[in-house]
């Protein structure tokens, strides 16, 4: 599961107290959904902090994927923006891709590092006044290091991603997602395309649950050619949801 910065939640609790951090816990149904995903993990832990600053804004996740006998894999992305504007509308965007999996397939076990990526671009934000609603829109380059494990050469690339937040229902509700294209030329057609819209209800917003800052909802992943299946291909469409838990801290 790839997750990416669902900005609604983190920048109303910028708006108050300067970063927000949170750990979700997703169960995936890909598995129970999908026959050619049967070996697929059912358990992937996120975490998440944003942060704000004078100059702009840091943000990370780290996923990590289980199997019955432990961690199978680790994903992060790490990127940071720097205001280009005074209303801190346009900002530069820098950012870090890269992880790594084991798994099982045909009775045998592997390990893989996945080609790490940077991307380098710019980025369009906007909030409204009580930041119950958020967009922003980012344009990158993207540069494919070499992949020496899977003899993986280096190569050029770009993406475009969107991300949205919406909060309503007195903050009871929160709506939120992003959505990735990118190339890549190893896949059929030379585009991957990814979003994951997650849907939550906020616990601390019913009355008496103030210190309660527990969210649950559903994630669910709209993806294609990037989902590898049992036979190790990456070339289909896929809906994946899962049931989840987020505690913000």
């Amino acid at each position: 599961m790839k997750q990416r910065l669902l900005m609604l939640a983190a920048f109303t609790v910028a708006a108050v107290s300067g970063f927000a951090q949170n750990v979700q816990l997703h169960y995936d149904l890909g598995r129970s959904l999908y026959n050619d995903l049967s070996e697929r993990q059912s358990v992937t832990t996120t975490i998440e902090l944003f942060k704000p600053d004078r100059w702009g804004s840091t943000y990370f996740f780290t996923d990590l994927d289980y199997e019955s006998d432990g961690v199978m894999g680790a994903y992060w992305e790490i990127s940071r923006e720097f205001n280009l504007s005074a209303n801190k509308q346009w900002a530069a965007h820098v950012e870090y891709d890269g992880g790594v999996s084991t798994g099982r397939m045909d009775n045998s076990y592997y390990g893989n590092r996945f080609q790490q990526a940077a991307l380098l671009g710019g980025a369009w934000n906007w909030h409204s006044a009580d930041f119950s609603r958020t967009f922003s829109l980012q344009a990158m380059y993207k540069y494919y290091f070499k992949n020496a494990h899977k003899d993986m050469r280096a190569f050029n690339s770009f993406q475009a991603t969107a991300v949205w937040g919406i909060t309503f229902a007195k903050g009871l509700c929160t709506f939120s997602g992003f959505a990735d294209l990118w190339y890549d030329q190893s896949v059929r057609g030379h585009y991957i395309f990814l979003s994951e819209p997650q849907f939550w209800v906020n616990l601390d917003k019913l009355k008496g649950w103030d210190d309660v800052h527990l969210s649950l909802g559903s994630e669910v992943e709209l993806s294609n050619n990037f989902v590898w299946n049992n036979q190790g291909e990456n070339n289909k469409f896929y809906a994946i949801p899962t049931v989840a838990a987020k505690w913000t801290f």
